[in-house]
């Protein structure tokens, strides 16, 4: 009978320097893996030619550095690269490489689906499957890093991709955990930013780490009503009680926290949105991030023009909100979160249907 191996992704410092030494191994040998795997990029045990044979030989037979395949991988005009991942199981995750000036970012996924509703998301459509494993999560930077040359790092990680990673924080803290240490990616916890939709009481578990990740919370409406027809699970909460976590976790971190604010054409981005939003941030040491909606296929909902984006933006600005717009990188292969899975999805499955959202119907929109 086959041995079932173990991901070694889902292996921490301290359960492999146990390991390593119940093989009658040295404990330091853990940290001389650790550094093949993360810092040197190899694919096999065997090219870790300072490990003793027999201790490679044994990593061999006890564990896998790999176990997705990719099953799709799309270069954009811009640089951006996507994967499309398939996990042991049959299902799909994705992660992305994008590629600035001075830096190299990855967005990584945190669960199969995601069971948030966005109207806007195609990470949602067909709902949530399952939760990424630690191994998993970190499987997919290390899928990414090794599309980089030599001497190109990733510098910054970002939980943005499927799912919400504070529904899985027991497998994502022990990945972010490993993203920080020195002995493994070394990625600093402010290159490191975990998205959330808005779940006050994981907010707050997340602060008490105190470590100083970034947050940014996908609020996409300044009132209640709006919000909880974009993003159905605000009904539980309510932005004032996300907007109360959010200031704990600042006054724990020191971390200021973002805003994602995706502009949905017609239904969110008119004038007396700008306004509302500026007063509900207003004294908040706050940032808006602003995101044109990547268009779905399967959805009606379109991003604004570039006027009515420019207006937004000097309302914000205006009343002393600090605001940016995200370039949209990737656009011709699908890079937004969900679209290449949901394409996946579709395509293997002749009972998926997802229906039209249409929002902007529903509501006059601006003065």
């Amino acid at each position: 009978m086959t041995q079932q191996k173990t991901l070694f992704t889902d292996l921490s410092r301290d359960a492999l320097t146990a390991w390593c030494q119940e093989q009658g191994f040295p404990a330091y040998r853990a940290d001389q893996i650790r550094r093949w795997i993360y810092g040197k990029r190899v694919n096999s045990f065997d090219e870790m030619h300072d490990v003793p044979k027999a201790l490679r030989e044994l990593l061999t037979q006890h564990y896998d550095i790999f176990s997705m395949e990719i099953e799709r991988h799309l270069v954009s005009s811009d640089g951006t690269e996507k994967l499309l991942l398939r996990l042991a199981d049959g299902e799909h995750t994705e992660c992305v490489l994008m590629r600035e000036s001075d830096r190299r970012t990855v967005c990584i996924s945190s669960q199969v689906g995601c069971a948030m509703g966005c109207v806007f998301c195609a990470s949602g459509l067909l709902g949530v499957k399952r939760n990424l494993s630690t191994g998993e999560i970190l499987e997919q930077i290390l899928r990414l890093d090794r599309l980089l040359p030599p001497e190109e790092r990733i510098t910054n990680v970002v939980l943005m991709g499927m799912g919400e990673p504070l529904a899985n924080l027991k497998n994502v803290i022990p990945a972010l955990n490993t993203l920080n240490e020195n002995g493994a990616l070394g990625i600093g916890a402010r290159r490191i930013t975990v998205s959330t939709v808005g779940l006050p009481d994981k907010i707050r578990e997340l602060a008490a780490l105190d470590m100083q990740f970034n947050l940014a919370i996908s609020l996409h409406a300044p009132t209640d009503q709006l919000r909880t027809e974009i993003v159905p699970v605000n009904k539980g909460t309510g932005i004032q009680e996300i907007m109360r976590a959010a200031n704990e976790y600042f006054q724990k971190t020191g971390r200021r926290v973002s805003y994602e604010y995706c502009l949905l054409g017609g239904v969110n981005d008119g004038e007396v949105h700008a306004r509302q939003l500026a007063a509900l941030l207003k004294g908040e040491n706050a940032h808006v991030n602003l995101i044109p909606m990547n268009p779905v296929d399967s959805l009606s909902l379109q991003a604004p023009t570039q006027p009515r984006t420019k207006q937004f933006v000097d309302t914000l600005t205006t009343h002393g909100v600090n605001v940016t717009t995200r370039k949209r990188k990737g656009a011709d292969i699908d890079a937004a979160c969900g679209q290449l899975r949901l394409k996946q999805e579709q395509s293997q499955s002749t009972n998926v249907t997802v229906l039209p959202t249409d929002l902007s119907s529903e509501r006059p929109v601006g003065e």
